[in-house]
């Protein structure tokens, strides 16, 4: 049975276009670069693995997101799905930022996704590696906020 008011469609079983389109809502999310709004898509006792941190449940995801965003500045994030399976997704992705200081990073990485009925995400499991660039190396030239549909996403940028 799905609770219609915490629901998040689309459902699994995923489809390859489903799970193209979820792939999108969450990179959607988090560009937003809103806490409260990205914190809603996990489910209320959600699991978390991101780099050596762990999160348990939704409050302690939108911790770590506010704590991500006060210090990742610029933040730009293209997601691709990589394979997907009834309730499961994998996806892969890089994001550019910059630390207080000026510094450029390019972060690349890897999640495995796992989602109730509700198609709220049960469980995330997140490996990233940051890689210092310059702002002449930045490839995520969009005005902050949803990456606009004419930009290129990973594979036609070469990453």
């Amino acid at each position: 049975m799905v609770n219609t008011s915490e629901s998040r469609p689309p459902l699994p079983p995923f489809s390859r276009e489903t799970a193209i389109e979820k792939v999108r809502q969450a990179e959607d999310g988090w560009n937003s670069r809103d806490p409260d709004r990205v914190s809603h898509v996990y489910a209320r006792d959600t699991q978390w693995r991101n780099r050596a941190e762990f999160v348990h449940g939704r409050e302690d995801v939108r911790a770590f997101l506010d704590r991500k965003w006060r210090k990742e500045f610029d933040y730009r994030l293209i997601k691709e799905l990589w394979a997907f399976g009834g309730n499961r997704i994998a996806v892969r992705f890089a994001y550019e930022w910059r630390d207080d200081a000026g510094n450029w990073f390019r972060s690349y990485g890897n999640e495995n996704w796992e989602f109730g009925f509700d198609g709220l995400m049960n469980h995330r499991h997140a490996s990233i590696n940051d890689v210092p660039i310059t702002e002449s190396e930045r490839k995520f030239h969009w005005p902050l906020g949803r990456r606009p549909d004419d930009h290129p996403g990973l594979s036609e940028l070469g990453l």
